[in-house]
């Protein structure tokens, strides 16, 4: 269990961000704070996502939950990465089942014009809800976090979810002044989010770029890195670890470091062994398959073991899954998941 009588900076997951000796390679989920808790889905039932996003009192028990049932070592903010498009006043909404949908998708420069700039006035419930988690949460780390420009820019382009990103990549290839236009809001967007959650009291934040991988190292480092550069060079002003993520980002790991990541997050495709000497002197966050909690304790924990070993080789190791808890993933399992890592010496 994490020590409360502690301060955030003294955790084991900052100081494993920052490259610090830890007393345990500390651990955190991604979407840990929903979707496979039934206390989440009892609290959810009836409410819209981004309604709950929106309201403290739910934001607050949401992201409190898993910290209080695992012991993890970092409480991730309970929200949505299209949550600051709704705030500014996009017309959009998250379907069940199909994920973000945007009544009138971006085109043309005018469309991007009409996206206002975020500021602290659009989202006071984001400030109150992270201010009483720092508080409840103790020596516990908030992590803070927000969606990388290409991927909410594929939302904002397609107008909702995609497996091809064709409109996306016919605007990035075809009308690159629109793309930078888009690539420069979203960037600015996600600062401003950022800096929001921060100045309220979160310890870390997060980028997480979910589609990125759909892009050619050659491609992401033309139209893709610049904007998320921007969006890390000032969460770094703002002096707390950053962490990049990307779902199938194997042949783009050493360009997510260069991007300006304190920790590189690792998807569960690529192996720790491969992604350390890639991102070079970084920590590195992952990244068991999230499958894994379907099999035998025994075989759960047993690659788990070998990831922290494998962890070790990293200036710092944050274990995660390799992507987000799936919804009907076992308690249970990742309560036993999270006091074995927990367990395993350091030296």
């Amino acid at each position: 269990m994490p020590d409360v009588q502690s301060t955030p900076q003294d955790s084991a997951f900052i100081r494993a961000t920052r490259g610090l000796p830890v007393p345990h390679t500390p651990v955190w989920y991604m979407r840990q704070a929903g979707r496979s808790l039934p206390e989440y889905r009892a609290l959810r039932a009836g409410v819209g996502m981004l309604e709950s996003c929106m309201t403290p009192d739910v934001v607050v028990e949401i992201t409190m939950q898993p910290v209080r049932r695992y012991g993890v070592d970092a409480a991730i903010f309970f929200s949505d990465i299209v949550l600051p498009l709704k705030a500014v006043g996009v017309d959009l909404d998250i379907k069940p089942g199909v994920g973000p949908v945007v009544a009138s998708p971006v085109r043309t420069l005018e469309d991007v014009a009409a996206i206002p700039d975020l500021t602290p006035e659009h989202v006071p419930f984001i400030t109150e809800s992270v201010q009483r988690l720092v508080a409840e949460l103790g020596g516990t780390p908030l992590i803070g976090f927000a969606g990388a420009p290409f991927t909410v820019a594929s939302y904002l382009v397609e107008g909702g979810p995609s497996k091809e990103h064709a409109r996306t990549k016919a605007m990035m290839f075809g009308a690159p002044e629109v793309w930078d236009a888009l690539m420069s809001k979203i960037a600015g967007i996600a600062a401003a989010y950022l800096s929001v959650q921060v100045s309220a009291g979160a310890s870390a934040v997060q980028l997480f770029d979910s589609w990125a991988g759909a892009c050619t190292p050659e491609d992401y480092a033309t139209y893709v890195q610049p904007y998320s550069a921007r969006v890390l060079s000032a969460a770094g002003e703002l002096g707390v670890p950053r962490i990049h993520f990307g779902v199938n980002t194997g042949s783009l790991l050493p360009l997510m470091a260069e991007a300006g990541a304190d920790v590189v997050g690792v998807d569960w495709r690529t192996p720790l062994g491969t992604a350390i000497p890639a991102v070079g002197d970084r920590a590195v966050q992952g990244n068991l398959d999230p499958t894994l909690v379907f099999a035998p304790t025994s075989v759960m924990t047993s690659r788990a073991a070998a990831i922290v070993e494998a962890g070790r080789a990293a200036r710092g190791h944050v274990f995660n899954l390799g992507h987000g808890v799936i919804p009907d993933t076992d308690p249970g399992q990742l309560e036993e998941l999270t006091r074995f890592v927990q367990s395993i010496p350091v030296s």
